[in-house]
């Protein structure tokens, strides 16, 4: 069995990473995010931290902007656990705001930009934020319109002083351009605050900040109910940014671009922190656009490359792509569609072995991402030092040993406090595991496998197949640009697996040719008895630009009833109730 499913925890000092010896040593009490800060910026001072829109700004410049915003929020009235919400695309004011509000003990509140206004509302008000800073607009969306359309009262009401019913907590509002309106006030407006705000006063109150209080709460992205709102101390977020680098096998010399948005963890740590402990530069862009992108890679010699599979394939597909110089990237995916237009090599770096998940801050098992190939492509890595992961049967809870399938439960350093709002107790168990509801399994060299979500796994002819498994192998082909598989019901057989996929530029896939494809890697029960070739515009996405399950598993009904498809025997008709969901 593996040990951490039969050894009780023992409370011990855990050893950050290797990565973090030589700038804090072994010393805890360095993980916050004002500590973390101060000790990138004496380490790597004089290199290059930002590019964004023309601008360089080094670590120095970074920590001393972060200091004169900690000011402007101590003047604002910001203490000490205050809710404060950033409403910022990818860019330095979002670095140094969250810098700041965490120097001095306020907890931030991203905003995801994708938000709809009664998403945005649900969070602002269940996180209790009582400021926002806020940037007036982005590509087609005005912020401050859709605000004040929403809640009148803040565009009417005196500075400082907003009184509005559906938003009981907000204090104030900053906007990062331009001139104020009603309660909102300008950036410089807010800057204007601190100048009575002594410096030593930061410094008292960094000194205040423990790495167990609260630096975040996280909203997940939430497509059938409310997001929950995931509350994490420094602790898990800056202890993340020491994995990373060290996962990672990142240095000084890195120049790093990523699609990943800093209002999810993934971007918060993978992409800013990570690319802050290892002192190299951050290439930020506000909006992932292909063409943009490929041309801030060339253009400032990118060495690190992250972006989701559709991202990777948007940026292979692109018209300009095959005529750019990307021979500086040499860290990124290999089997993606962009590494493989950058030639990266697939035997060197690779970063997909890992589990984790918005309640652990990102990973809670992970392997080096130069690690074995092999390794890298059929497990999910190991338990990381300070965590614990078991298997349990999700119907009884007893722990299972290396080998079984089972429901993946985590408690460790990484783990969140708790979701805001929500009893403790209806959380973790009496133990203080978390039940992730992914499945997997340890083999008997302590590699976790995981197998995907338990509550998506498609149930045929008595078996459980996991979509994570068929989607994984489809997303190394560079003819498809997008697929999911689902199950669809039908009478005897419980469900079938079907592929829905999108079809890469120019690429014509056939059934045939993928189902010989899959073949050769899945058991034959896991076979997809159809796929399904849609247009992008036929899938609904969340704001995030996920795929939907439910109105997909509809969608490929539709599309099979409408076909008059025989499967198994059974022919789908035009009625939802003959396939038993109706």
């Amino acid at each position: 069995m593996h040990k951490s499913c039969s050894r009780p925890a023992r409370r011990r000092v855990v050893k950050i990473t290797e990565a973090s010896e030589a700038l804090i040593g072994n010393d805890p009490s360095r993980l916050t995010l004002g500590r973390f800060l101060n000790d990138v910026t004496a380490a790597y001072a004089g290199r290059e931290a930002v590019v964004f829109d023309g601008q360089r700004l080094g670590y120095a410049d970074i920590r001393s902007e972060t200091i004169e915003i900690a000011r402007a929020l101590v003047g604002a009235g910001v203490v000490k656990g205050t809710r404060v919400a950033l409403l910022m695309p990818n860019r330095p004011e979002w670095i140094t705001a969250a810098f700041a509000v965490g120097t001095i003990g306020g907890v931030v509140v991203p905003v995801s930009t994708l938000a709809t206004p009664a998403e945005r509302a649900h969070v602002l008000r269940h996180s209790d934020a009582a400021f926002l800073l806020v940037q007036p607009s982005l590509l087609s969306r005005d912020y401050l319109d859709e605000l004040t359309d929403r809640h009148p009262e803040i565009g009417t009401s005196v500075p400082g002083r907003i009184r509005c019913p559906a938003l009981p907590q907000l204090r104030q509002v900053f906007a990062l351009h331009g001139p104020g309106r009603g309660a909102i006030q300008s950036w410089d407006a807010l800057r204007a605050l601190g100048r009575d705000v002594p410096r030593e006063l930061i410094d008292e109150l960094a000194d205040e900040v423990e790495p167990m209080d609260d630096a975040f709460v996280i909203y997940t992205s939430g497509s059938t109910a409310l997001p929950k709102g995931v509350i994490h101390r420094h602790r898990a977020a800056v202890t993340q940014f020491w994995r990373f680098k060290e996962q990672f096998r990142l240095d000084a010399d890195e120049r790093v671009y990523s699609a990943q948005p800093f209002f999810w963890t993934a971007g918060i740590s993978m992409t800013l922190g990570c690319t802050f402990a290892s002192g190299g530069t951050l290439l930020l862009q506000q909006v992932f656009e292909p063409g943009g992108a490929l041309e801030l890679i060339e253009s400032e010699g990118a060495t690190v490359a992250f972006a989701w599979a559709h991202q990777s394939h948007a940026l292979a597909e692109h018209p300009s792509a095959k005529g750019r110089d990307l021979s500086s990237l040499r860290k990124v995916s290999s089997d993606s569609p962009l590494g493989r237009l950058a030639g990266a090599d697939g035997n060197a770096w690779g970063p997909g072995a890992s589990f984790g998940l918005t309640e652990t801050f990102t990973i809670c098992s992970s392997i080096p991402s130069d690690s074995d190939l092999d390794l890298r492509s059929s497990t999910h890595g190991r338990t990381l030092p300070g965590m614990e992961i078991r298997i349990v049967d999700p119907e009884s809870g007893a722990v299972l040993p290396d080998g079984e399938p089972g429901e993946i439960e985590v408690r460790g350093i990484t783990l969140m406090r708790g979701y805001h709002k929500v009893d403790t107790e209806a959380v973790l168990g009496s133990d203080g595991y978390f039940a992730t509801n992914d499945g997997g399994h340890f083999d008997d060299k302590g590699y976790l496998h995981w197998t995907g979500r338990l509550g998506d796994l498609i149930k045929t002819g008595g078996a459980n197949v996991s979509p994570g498994e068929i989607e994984r192998l489809l997303d190394t082909r560079a003819d498809l640009h997008t697929a999911r598989a689902v199950g669809v019901a039908h009478p005897t057989l419980g469900e079938i697996v079907v592929v829905c996929a999108v079809p890469a530029p120019d690429a014509n896939p056939s059934e045939a040719d993928l189902r010989r494809f899959l073949k050769g890697h899945l058991s034959a029960y896991k076979l997809p008895r159809r796929t399904l070739f849609l247009t992008e515009a036929e899938l609904n996405l969340t704001a995030n630009n996920k795929i939907r399950l439910e109105p997909l598993r509809k969608l490929a009904l539709e599309k099979l009833e409408a076909e008059g498809a025989e499967i198994a025997g059974h022919r789908y008709h035009a009625h939802l109730e003959d396939t038993g969901r109706a």
